[in-house]
């Protein structure tokens, strides 16, 4: 039997899944605009895809978004420092103090409270 290019002792040729599962292709061209975005900053850069992780982790979202991959945490994908300034930010934190407590008040308990503990130093 014919080896094709491959050595003959290389007869058993083992197939193995993909690590994250399967990448179905976007048939439905749902994601198309953010690959094609992608594809024209790799131009623009050189195929420098660092420069392109903005556009990269937009087509991710897209295809999480549609049901073309599972979804996963962008930081799992190396994505996660990526700040992505049109995606609505977080509110902010909705925790103030109530009337009736002085802010002096607030702010000594929150900074005592990040004082660290007092080591014994006998244990040194």
């Amino acid at each position: 039997m014919s080896s094709f290019g491959r050595p003959g002792f290389a007869d058993s040729f083992k197939v193995t899944p993909p690590q994250r599962g399967s990448f179905p292709l976007d048939h439905d061209g749902e994601c198309k605009s953010y690959m094609m975005a992608y594809m024209r900053c790799l131009k623009a850069n050189a195929n420098d895809n660092g420069r392109c992780r903005l556009e990269s982790k937009r087509y991710l979202e897209c295809r999480m978004d549609n049901n073309l991959m599972q979804r996963d945490d962008m930081s799992n994908l190396g994505l996660g420092d990526v700040v992505d300034p049109a995606a609505p930010s977080p509110s902010p934190s909705t925790t103030t103090a109530s009337p009736s407590i002085p802010s002096s008040t607030t702010t000594s308990a929150s900074a005592s409270s990040l004082k660290p503990a007092p080591v014994d130093q006998s244990r040194i």
